[in-house]
Protein backbone atom coordinates (compact mmCIF):
# COMPACT_ATOMS: atom_id res chain seq x y z
CA UNK A 1 0.00 0.00 0.00
CA UNK A 2 1.63 3.26 -1.08
CA UNK A 3 2.09 5.83 1.65
CA UNK A 4 1.58 9.37 0.44
CA UNK A 5 3.89 11.33 2.74
CA UNK A 6 3.04 15.03 2.87
CA UNK A 7 6.17 17.03 3.49
CA UNK A 8 6.30 19.80 6.10
CA UNK A 9 7.10 22.40 3.47
CA UNK A 10 4.17 21.42 1.31
CA UNK A 11 1.76 21.62 4.22
CA UNK A 12 3.15 24.90 5.47
CA UNK A 13 2.86 26.36 1.99
CA UNK A 14 -0.72 25.16 1.74
CA UNK A 15 -1.45 26.85 5.05
CA UNK A 16 -0.27 30.14 3.57
CA UNK A 17 -0.09 32.86 6.20
CA UNK A 18 -2.13 30.98 8.78
CA UNK A 19 -1.18 29.05 11.87
CA UNK A 20 -3.90 26.46 12.08
CA UNK A 21 -7.30 27.63 10.89
CA UNK A 22 -8.29 31.26 11.04
CA UNK A 23 -5.42 32.82 13.00
CA UNK A 24 -3.13 34.88 10.82
CA UNK A 25 0.57 34.91 11.53
CA UNK A 26 0.64 38.68 11.70
CA UNK A 27 -1.99 38.82 14.47
CA UNK A 28 -1.34 35.54 16.26
CA UNK A 29 2.28 36.23 17.12
CA UNK A 30 2.80 39.75 18.43
CA UNK A 31 6.16 40.88 19.74
CA UNK A 32 5.52 39.11 23.04
CA UNK A 33 5.03 35.76 21.29
CA UNK A 34 2.04 33.49 20.92
CA UNK A 35 -0.07 33.10 24.07
CA UNK A 36 -3.52 32.14 25.34
CA UNK A 37 -4.59 35.76 24.79
CA UNK A 38 -4.31 35.16 21.06
CA UNK A 39 -6.67 32.20 21.23
CA UNK A 40 -9.13 34.31 23.24
CA UNK A 41 -8.92 37.10 20.67
CA UNK A 42 -9.62 34.65 17.85
CA UNK A 43 -12.61 33.16 19.67
CA UNK A 44 -14.05 36.63 20.24
CA UNK A 45 -13.53 37.56 16.60
CA UNK A 46 -15.20 34.38 15.39
CA UNK A 47 -18.20 34.87 17.66
CA UNK A 48 -18.81 38.31 16.15
CA UNK A 49 -19.57 36.67 12.79
CA UNK A 50 -22.16 34.04 11.82
CA UNK A 51 -20.93 30.52 12.30
CA UNK A 52 -19.20 28.94 9.31
CA UNK A 53 -17.93 25.37 9.39
CA UNK A 54 -14.21 26.03 9.34
CA UNK A 55 -13.06 22.44 9.58
CA UNK A 56 -12.64 20.74 6.20
CA UNK A 57 -14.42 17.46 5.58
CA UNK A 58 -12.10 14.54 4.83
CA UNK A 59 -12.19 12.89 1.43
CA UNK A 60 -14.85 10.32 0.44
CA UNK A 61 -12.56 7.31 0.95
CA UNK A 62 -11.88 8.19 4.59
CA UNK A 63 -15.51 9.11 5.21
CA UNK A 64 -16.59 5.72 3.93
CA UNK A 65 -14.46 3.60 6.27
CA UNK A 66 -16.34 1.12 8.40
CA UNK A 67 -15.44 0.27 11.99
CA UNK A 68 -13.00 -2.55 11.16
CA UNK A 69 -11.30 -0.57 8.40
CA UNK A 70 -10.73 2.45 10.63
CA UNK A 71 -9.54 0.24 13.47
CA UNK A 72 -6.94 -1.29 11.15
CA UNK A 73 -5.11 2.05 11.07
CA UNK A 74 -2.68 2.18 14.01
CA UNK A 75 -0.28 4.87 15.08
CA UNK A 76 3.32 3.62 15.25
CA UNK A 77 4.45 4.06 18.88
CA UNK A 78 8.08 4.47 17.89
CA UNK A 79 7.05 7.60 15.96
CA UNK A 80 5.63 9.39 19.00
CA UNK A 81 6.56 13.05 19.17
CA UNK A 82 9.27 13.81 21.82
CA UNK A 83 9.55 10.08 22.63
CA UNK A 84 13.36 10.17 22.90
CA UNK A 85 14.10 13.40 24.71
CA UNK A 86 11.17 14.21 27.03
CA UNK A 87 9.09 12.52 29.70
CA UNK A 88 5.93 13.65 27.90
CA UNK A 89 5.11 12.46 24.38
CA UNK A 90 2.33 12.76 21.80
CA UNK A 91 0.62 10.27 19.52
CA UNK A 92 -2.07 11.05 16.95
CA UNK A 93 -5.37 9.61 15.69
CA UNK A 94 -6.23 9.12 12.04
CA UNK A 95 -9.38 10.62 10.55
CA UNK A 96 -12.22 8.50 9.21
CA UNK A 97 -15.46 6.82 10.30
CA UNK A 98 -16.85 9.01 13.13
CA UNK A 99 -14.02 11.56 12.86
CA UNK A 100 -14.59 13.27 9.54
CA UNK A 101 -13.25 16.75 10.29
CA UNK A 102 -9.48 17.02 10.80
CA UNK A 103 -8.37 19.26 13.64
CA UNK A 104 -5.43 21.60 13.18
CA UNK A 105 -2.61 20.94 15.62
CA UNK A 106 0.10 23.53 16.24
CA UNK A 107 3.23 23.37 18.38
CA UNK A 108 4.25 26.42 20.39
CA UNK A 109 7.92 26.89 21.24
CA UNK A 110 9.79 30.05 22.22
CA UNK A 111 6.66 32.10 21.60
CA UNK A 112 6.29 30.82 18.03
CA UNK A 113 3.36 28.68 16.82
CA UNK A 114 3.96 26.33 13.91
CA UNK A 115 1.42 23.96 12.30
CA UNK A 116 2.06 20.24 12.63
CA UNK A 117 1.47 18.65 9.21
CA UNK A 118 -0.25 15.34 8.60
CA UNK A 119 2.23 12.54 7.99
CA UNK A 120 1.00 9.16 6.74
CA UNK A 121 4.31 7.53 7.68
CA UNK A 122 3.33 7.83 11.34
CA UNK A 123 0.67 5.14 10.84
CA UNK A 124 0.49 1.43 10.07
CA UNK A 125 -2.45 0.91 7.71
CA UNK A 126 -2.41 -2.87 8.21
CA UNK A 127 -4.59 -4.75 5.73
CA UNK A 128 -6.42 -1.59 4.64
CA UNK A 129 -6.00 -1.01 0.90
CA UNK A 130 -5.78 2.77 0.39
CA UNK A 131 -6.26 3.70 -3.28
CA UNK A 132 -3.81 6.07 -4.93
CA UNK A 133 -6.57 8.59 -5.63
CA UNK A 134 -7.44 8.97 -1.93
CA UNK A 135 -6.33 12.40 -0.82
CA UNK A 136 -4.20 12.74 2.28
CA UNK A 137 -6.11 14.32 5.16
CA UNK A 138 -5.21 17.90 6.03
CA UNK A 139 -4.84 17.07 9.72
CA UNK A 140 -5.37 14.50 12.44
CA UNK A 141 -8.56 13.44 14.21
CA UNK A 142 -7.02 14.17 17.62
CA UNK A 143 -4.16 13.23 19.89
CA UNK A 144 -3.20 11.47 23.10
CA UNK A 145 -0.57 12.29 25.68
CA UNK A 146 1.79 9.83 27.36
CA UNK A 147 3.75 9.99 30.61
CA UNK A 148 5.12 7.31 33.00
CA UNK A 149 2.36 7.36 35.63
CA UNK A 150 2.52 3.67 36.61
CA UNK A 151 6.18 2.71 36.20
CA UNK A 152 9.18 4.99 35.57
CA UNK A 153 10.30 3.18 32.42
CA UNK A 154 7.03 3.16 30.46
CA UNK A 155 5.10 6.14 29.06
CA UNK A 156 1.43 5.46 29.78
CA UNK A 157 -1.41 7.12 27.93
CA UNK A 158 -3.16 9.46 30.38
CA UNK A 159 -5.09 12.01 28.28
CA UNK A 160 -6.99 11.88 24.98
CA UNK A 161 -8.57 14.72 22.97
CA UNK A 162 -10.76 13.15 20.29
CA UNK A 163 -14.15 13.97 18.80
CA UNK A 164 -16.13 17.24 19.12
CA UNK A 165 -14.95 18.76 22.44
CA UNK A 166 -14.55 15.43 24.24
CA UNK A 167 -11.47 14.56 26.25
CA UNK A 168 -10.64 11.84 28.76
CA UNK A 169 -8.20 11.57 31.65
CA UNK A 170 -6.90 8.67 33.73
CA UNK A 171 -4.53 8.42 36.66
CA UNK A 172 -2.45 5.60 38.11
CA UNK A 173 -4.03 2.12 37.89
CA UNK A 174 -7.11 3.46 36.06
CA UNK A 175 -8.67 2.54 32.70
CA UNK A 176 -10.72 4.83 30.47
CA UNK A 177 -14.41 5.26 31.20
CA UNK A 178 -16.07 8.60 31.89
CA UNK A 179 -15.44 11.50 29.49
CA UNK A 180 -15.29 15.27 29.92
CA UNK A 181 -16.32 17.89 27.37
CA UNK A 182 -15.43 21.47 26.72
CA UNK A 183 -19.06 22.61 26.70
CA UNK A 184 -22.61 21.25 26.57
CA UNK A 185 -25.24 23.21 24.62
CA UNK A 186 -28.99 22.66 24.90
CA UNK A 187 -28.68 19.26 26.58
CA UNK A 188 -32.07 17.81 27.55
CA UNK A 189 -33.92 20.67 25.86
CA UNK A 190 -36.86 20.36 23.40
CA UNK A 191 -34.61 21.54 20.58
CA UNK A 192 -31.76 19.32 19.31
CA UNK A 193 -28.58 19.26 21.36
CA UNK A 194 -25.59 21.04 19.86
CA UNK A 195 -22.08 19.62 20.06
CA UNK A 196 -19.36 22.29 19.88
CA UNK A 197 -16.01 21.10 18.61
CA UNK A 198 -12.39 21.91 19.26
CA UNK A 199 -11.22 22.90 15.78
CA UNK A 200 -7.64 24.01 16.53
CA UNK A 201 -5.08 23.04 19.16
CA UNK A 202 -1.86 24.72 20.27
CA UNK A 203 0.42 22.49 22.34
CA UNK A 204 3.34 24.04 24.18
CA UNK A 205 6.55 22.08 23.69
CA UNK A 206 7.56 20.95 27.20
CA UNK A 207 11.03 21.07 28.69
CA UNK A 208 12.83 17.69 28.73
CA UNK A 209 12.13 17.12 32.45
CA UNK A 210 8.63 18.71 32.47
CA UNK A 211 5.84 16.94 34.34
CA UNK A 212 3.05 19.18 33.01
CA UNK A 213 1.74 19.88 29.51
CA UNK A 214 -0.20 22.97 28.39
CA UNK A 215 -2.77 22.54 25.63
CA UNK A 216 -4.81 25.43 24.21
CA UNK A 217 -7.87 24.91 22.03
CA UNK A 218 -10.35 26.90 19.98
CA UNK A 219 -13.97 25.81 20.33
CA UNK A 220 -16.63 26.66 17.74
CA UNK A 221 -20.31 25.95 17.07
CA UNK A 222 -23.40 27.79 15.80
CA UNK A 223 -24.10 29.13 19.31
CA UNK A 224 -20.69 29.92 20.73
CA UNK A 225 -16.96 30.31 20.18
CA UNK A 226 -14.50 29.80 22.98
CA UNK A 227 -10.86 29.63 23.99
CA UNK A 228 -9.65 26.88 26.32
CA UNK A 229 -6.41 26.23 28.15
CA UNK A 230 -5.66 22.89 29.80
CA UNK A 231 -2.70 22.41 32.13
CA UNK A 232 -2.37 18.63 32.26
CA UNK A 233 -0.67 17.14 35.33
CA UNK A 234 -0.39 13.33 35.14
CA UNK A 235 -0.01 11.20 38.24
CA UNK A 236 -1.85 9.09 40.77
CA UNK A 237 -4.66 11.65 40.49
CA UNK A 238 -4.33 13.16 37.03
CA UNK A 239 -5.43 16.81 37.01
CA UNK A 240 -6.42 19.27 34.30
CA UNK A 241 -6.46 22.94 35.29
CA UNK A 242 -8.98 24.45 32.88
CA UNK A 243 -9.43 28.10 31.91
CA UNK A 244 -12.03 29.09 29.33
CA UNK A 245 -13.42 32.27 27.77
CA UNK A 246 -16.77 31.82 26.01
CA UNK A 247 -18.34 34.24 23.52
CA UNK A 248 -21.96 33.56 22.59
CA UNK A 249 -23.65 34.00 19.22
CA UNK A 250 -27.19 33.26 20.43
CA UNK A 251 -29.07 32.50 23.60
CA UNK A 252 -28.93 28.85 24.62
CA UNK A 253 -28.54 26.67 27.70
CA UNK A 254 -24.80 26.34 28.24
CA UNK A 255 -23.54 23.50 30.44
CA UNK A 256 -20.17 24.32 32.01
CA UNK A 257 -17.61 21.58 32.80
CA UNK A 258 -19.81 18.79 31.41
CA UNK A 259 -19.13 15.17 32.34
CA UNK A 260 -20.48 12.27 30.27
CA UNK A 261 -20.74 8.70 31.54
CA UNK A 262 -22.62 5.40 31.28
CA UNK A 263 -24.99 3.74 33.72
CA UNK A 264 -26.87 0.64 32.60
CA UNK A 265 -27.66 -1.15 35.86
CA UNK A 266 -26.65 -1.05 39.51
CA UNK A 267 -27.68 -2.01 43.03
CA UNK A 268 -31.22 -0.63 42.84
CA UNK A 269 -31.95 -1.36 39.17
CA UNK A 270 -34.87 -3.48 38.04
CA UNK A 271 -34.34 -6.95 36.57
CA UNK A 272 -35.03 -6.14 32.92
CA UNK A 273 -31.40 -6.81 31.89
CA UNK A 274 -30.64 -10.50 31.42
CA UNK A 275 -26.89 -10.29 32.08
CA UNK A 276 -24.59 -12.37 34.26
CA UNK A 277 -22.85 -9.25 35.56
CA UNK A 278 -24.36 -7.81 38.75
CA UNK A 279 -23.66 -4.18 37.78
CA UNK A 280 -22.71 -2.37 34.56
CA UNK A 281 -21.67 1.27 34.80
CA UNK A 282 -18.79 3.76 34.42
CA UNK A 283 -20.20 5.87 37.27
CA UNK A 284 -22.64 5.07 40.05
CA UNK A 285 -23.48 8.49 41.49
CA UNK A 286 -23.29 12.27 41.41
CA UNK A 287 -21.49 14.04 44.26
CA UNK A 288 -22.10 17.74 44.96
CA UNK A 289 -20.49 20.07 47.52
CA UNK A 290 -22.82 23.03 48.04
CA UNK A 291 -21.91 26.59 48.99
CA UNK A 292 -22.99 25.99 52.60
CA UNK A 293 -20.74 22.93 52.90
CA UNK A 294 -23.35 20.19 52.54
CA UNK A 295 -22.22 17.07 50.69
CA UNK A 296 -24.90 15.47 48.49
CA UNK A 297 -24.88 12.02 46.91
CA UNK A 298 -27.33 11.11 44.14
CA UNK A 299 -27.27 7.45 43.01
CA UNK A 300 -27.58 7.13 39.23
CA UNK A 301 -30.56 5.41 37.64
CA UNK A 302 -31.49 4.01 34.24
CA UNK A 303 -35.23 4.42 34.09
CA UNK A 304 -37.48 3.98 31.09
CA UNK A 305 -37.97 7.74 30.67
CA UNK A 306 -35.50 10.62 30.52
CA UNK A 307 -34.98 12.28 33.88
CA UNK A 308 -33.43 15.70 34.58
CA UNK A 309 -32.61 16.80 38.13
CA UNK A 310 -31.34 20.23 39.20
CA UNK A 311 -29.42 21.09 42.36
CA UNK A 312 -29.75 24.85 42.88
CA UNK A 313 -26.89 26.68 44.60
CA UNK A 314 -25.58 30.20 44.96
CA UNK A 315 -21.97 29.13 44.36
CA UNK A 316 -21.28 25.40 44.10
CA UNK A 317 -17.93 24.32 45.55
CA UNK A 318 -17.63 21.14 43.51
CA UNK A 319 -19.43 18.34 41.69
CA UNK A 320 -18.53 15.13 39.94
CA UNK A 321 -19.60 11.74 38.64
CA UNK A 322 -18.06 8.99 40.74
CA UNK A 323 -17.40 5.29 40.44
CA UNK A 324 -17.42 4.47 44.16
CA UNK A 325 -17.88 0.73 44.01
CA UNK A 326 -14.33 -0.58 43.51
CA UNK A 327 -15.04 -4.28 44.09
CA UNK A 328 -14.46 -6.54 41.09
CA UNK A 329 -17.17 -8.84 42.49
CA UNK A 330 -19.75 -6.11 41.80
CA UNK A 331 -19.07 -6.25 38.04
CA UNK A 332 -17.46 -9.62 37.20
CA UNK A 333 -16.15 -8.16 33.93
CA UNK A 334 -12.60 -9.20 33.07
CA UNK A 335 -12.49 -7.05 29.92
CA UNK A 336 -14.26 -3.80 30.82
CA UNK A 337 -12.82 -3.64 34.36
CA UNK A 338 -15.49 -1.26 35.59
CA UNK A 339 -13.89 -1.50 39.01
CA UNK A 340 -10.94 0.53 37.66
CA UNK A 341 -12.87 3.28 35.88
CA UNK A 342 -12.03 6.82 37.08
CA UNK A 343 -14.26 9.34 38.79
CA UNK A 344 -14.14 12.98 37.63
CA UNK A 345 -14.39 15.82 40.16
CA UNK A 346 -14.86 19.49 39.20
CA UNK A 347 -13.68 22.24 41.58
CA UNK A 348 -14.19 25.88 40.53
CA UNK A 349 -10.98 27.89 40.87
CA UNK A 350 -12.94 31.01 39.91
CA UNK A 351 -16.39 31.25 41.59
CA UNK A 352 -19.13 29.89 39.34
CA UNK A 353 -21.72 32.13 40.99
CA UNK A 354 -25.47 31.44 41.22
CA UNK A 355 -26.70 28.53 39.16
CA UNK A 356 -27.43 24.84 39.29
CA UNK A 357 -25.77 21.48 38.83
CA UNK A 358 -27.93 19.59 36.37
CA UNK A 359 -27.98 15.79 36.09
CA UNK A 360 -29.45 14.18 32.97
CA UNK A 361 -30.22 10.44 32.98
CA UNK A 362 -31.18 9.03 29.57
CA UNK A 363 -32.73 5.56 29.18
CA UNK A 364 -30.43 3.01 27.56
CA UNK A 365 -30.45 -0.70 26.81
CA UNK A 366 -26.78 -0.92 25.80
CA UNK A 367 -23.58 -0.29 27.69
CA UNK A 368 -21.87 1.24 24.64
CA UNK A 369 -24.09 4.33 24.93
CA UNK A 370 -23.17 7.20 27.22
CA UNK A 371 -26.47 8.11 28.87
CA UNK A 372 -25.45 10.21 31.89
CA UNK A 373 -24.52 13.91 31.72
CA UNK A 374 -23.75 16.36 34.54
CA UNK A 375 -22.77 20.04 34.24
CA UNK A 376 -23.23 23.45 35.82
CA UNK A 377 -25.67 26.01 34.35
CA UNK A 378 -25.43 29.73 35.28
CA UNK A 379 -28.56 31.41 36.63
CA UNK A 380 -28.26 34.37 34.30
CA UNK A 381 -28.97 33.28 30.70
CA UNK A 382 -26.26 34.07 28.18
CA UNK A 383 -27.48 35.96 25.13
CA UNK A 384 -25.87 37.05 21.85
CA UNK A 385 -22.59 38.90 22.37
CA UNK A 386 -22.11 37.84 26.01
CA UNK A 387 -18.83 36.66 27.49
CA UNK A 388 -18.35 34.12 30.27
CA UNK A 389 -14.97 33.29 31.85
CA UNK A 390 -14.67 30.09 33.85
CA UNK A 391 -11.81 28.32 35.61
CA UNK A 392 -11.91 24.95 37.30
CA UNK A 393 -9.80 21.98 38.31
CA UNK A 394 -10.77 18.60 36.88
CA UNK A 395 -9.38 15.57 38.74
CA UNK A 396 -9.39 11.92 37.64
CA UNK A 397 -9.80 9.99 40.88
CA UNK A 398 -9.43 6.28 41.54
CA UNK A 399 -9.99 4.48 44.83
CA UNK A 400 -9.78 7.67 46.87
CA UNK A 401 -12.02 8.11 49.91
CA UNK A 402 -11.14 11.75 50.59
CA UNK A 403 -14.18 13.04 48.65
CA UNK A 404 -16.15 13.59 50.74
CA UNK A 405 -14.00 13.79 53.89
CA UNK A 406 -17.01 12.74 56.01
CA UNK A 407 -19.01 9.51 55.90
CA UNK A 408 -20.14 8.55 52.43
CA UNK A 409 -22.68 6.21 50.87
CA UNK A 410 -21.11 2.87 50.02
CA UNK A 411 -24.28 1.02 49.05
CA UNK A 412 -28.03 1.56 48.72
CA UNK A 413 -30.61 -1.15 48.21
CA UNK A 414 -34.38 -1.40 48.11
CA UNK A 415 -36.83 -4.27 48.38
CA UNK A 416 -40.16 -5.34 49.82
CA UNK A 417 -40.76 -4.37 53.42
CA UNK A 418 -43.22 -7.18 54.15
CA UNK A 419 -40.91 -8.75 56.68
CA UNK A 420 -41.76 -11.73 58.93
CA UNK A 421 -43.88 -10.71 61.89
CA UNK A 422 -45.10 -7.37 60.51
CA UNK A 423 -46.92 -8.45 57.34
CA UNK A 424 -50.19 -7.02 58.63
CA UNK A 425 -48.63 -3.66 59.49
CA UNK A 426 -47.21 -2.77 56.08
CA UNK A 427 -49.25 -2.00 52.93
CA UNK A 428 -48.41 -4.20 49.93
CA UNK A 429 -46.76 -1.31 48.09
CA UNK A 430 -44.41 -0.41 50.96
CA UNK A 431 -40.66 -0.44 50.24
CA UNK A 432 -37.69 -1.04 52.52
CA UNK A 433 -34.59 1.09 51.90
CA UNK A 434 -31.18 0.09 53.26
CA UNK A 435 -28.40 2.70 53.08
CA UNK A 436 -24.82 1.94 54.18
CA UNK A 437 -22.41 4.73 55.18
CA UNK A 438 -18.69 4.39 55.85
CA UNK A 439 -15.56 6.54 55.91
CA UNK A 440 -14.73 9.76 57.70
CA UNK A 441 -15.06 9.30 61.46
CA UNK A 442 -17.65 6.51 61.23
CA UNK A 443 -15.06 3.77 61.80
CA UNK A 444 -14.38 5.08 65.30
CA UNK A 445 -17.98 5.79 66.34
CA UNK A 446 -19.18 2.84 68.38
CA UNK A 447 -22.69 1.46 68.74
CA UNK A 448 -23.03 3.17 72.13
CA UNK A 449 -22.74 6.66 70.60
CA UNK A 450 -25.87 8.83 70.01
CA UNK A 451 -25.89 8.46 66.23
CA UNK A 452 -29.28 9.40 64.75
CA UNK A 453 -30.66 8.94 61.23
CA UNK A 454 -32.34 11.95 59.64
CA UNK A 455 -34.67 10.77 56.87
CA UNK A 456 -37.05 12.97 54.89
CA UNK A 457 -39.70 12.14 52.29
CA UNK A 458 -41.54 14.68 50.14
CA UNK A 459 -44.62 12.44 49.79
CA UNK A 460 -45.94 9.32 51.47
CA UNK A 461 -45.05 8.26 55.00
CA UNK A 462 -41.87 6.98 56.65
CA UNK A 463 -41.82 4.19 59.22
CA UNK A 464 -39.33 2.10 61.20
CA UNK A 465 -36.43 4.53 60.72
CA UNK A 466 -33.40 2.91 62.36
CA UNK A 467 -29.60 3.27 62.39
CA UNK A 468 -27.33 0.42 63.51
CA UNK A 469 -23.60 -0.13 63.63
CA UNK A 470 -22.31 -2.02 60.52
CA UNK A 471 -19.15 -3.63 61.83
CA UNK A 472 -18.15 -5.52 58.64
CA UNK A 473 -18.13 -2.20 56.75
CA UNK A 474 -16.70 -0.25 59.71
CA UNK A 475 -19.62 2.11 59.32
CA UNK A 476 -23.34 2.47 59.95
CA UNK A 477 -26.50 1.22 58.24
CA UNK A 478 -29.84 3.03 58.00
CA UNK A 479 -33.15 1.19 57.51
CA UNK A 480 -36.45 2.87 56.74
CA UNK A 481 -39.80 1.96 55.22
CA UNK A 482 -41.47 4.21 52.65
CA UNK A 483 -45.23 3.92 52.43
CA UNK A 484 -45.99 5.67 49.11
CA UNK A 485 -48.88 8.04 48.54
CA UNK A 486 -50.41 6.25 45.58
CA UNK A 487 -48.34 6.81 42.45
CA UNK A 488 -46.84 10.12 43.56
CA UNK A 489 -43.05 10.43 43.10
CA UNK A 490 -41.11 10.89 46.33
CA UNK A 491 -37.89 12.81 46.93
CA UNK A 492 -35.95 11.01 49.66
CA UNK A 493 -33.06 12.32 51.76
CA UNK A 494 -31.04 10.48 54.39
CA UNK A 495 -28.00 11.32 56.51
CA UNK A 496 -26.52 10.53 59.93
CA UNK A 497 -25.92 13.07 62.68
CA UNK A 498 -24.06 12.89 65.98
CA UNK A 499 -25.98 15.24 68.20
CA UNK A 500 -26.78 17.98 65.71
CA UNK A 501 -23.59 17.62 63.67
CA UNK A 502 -23.78 15.84 60.28
CA UNK A 503 -21.27 12.98 60.11
CA UNK A 504 -22.23 11.77 56.64
CA UNK A 505 -23.16 13.22 53.28
CA UNK A 506 -26.83 13.47 52.39
CA UNK A 507 -28.05 10.57 50.30
CA UNK A 508 -30.77 11.77 47.90
CA UNK A 509 -33.03 9.84 45.54
CA UNK A 510 -36.17 10.48 43.49
CA UNK A 511 -38.29 7.35 44.07
CA UNK A 512 -40.90 6.51 41.44
CA UNK A 513 -43.44 3.91 42.63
Amino acid sequence: MPLRRRSFLATAAAAGSTLGLGIKASSAQPSGGFSFDDVIAEAQARAADPHVEARPLVGPFWRGLNYDQHRAIRFLPDQALWRNDRHLSLQFFHVGLFFQHPVMINLVENGQAMPLPFDADLFDYGWLDVPDHAEDPTGYAGFRVHYPINTPDWADEFAVFLGASYFRLIGRDQVYGISARGLAVDTAEPRPEEFPAFTDYWIEVPEPDATELTVMALLDSPSVAGAYRFRLQPGGRTIAEVDAALFTRRQAKFGIAPLTSMFMKGEMSDDRFDDFRPEIHDSDGLSVLTANGEWLWRPLTNRRVLQTTSFLDRDVQGFGLFQRDRSFASYQDLEARYDRRPSLWVEPTRPFGPGRVELVEIPTEREIEDNIVAYWVPDVPLGPGDRLDVSYRLSAIGDDTSIPPIGRTISNRVGTDRRPGIEDQIPPDGRLFVIDFAGGELASIGADQPVEPVVEASTGRLANVTAVRNEPARGWRVFFDLLPDGNLPCELRCRLVLGVRPITETWSLLWLP
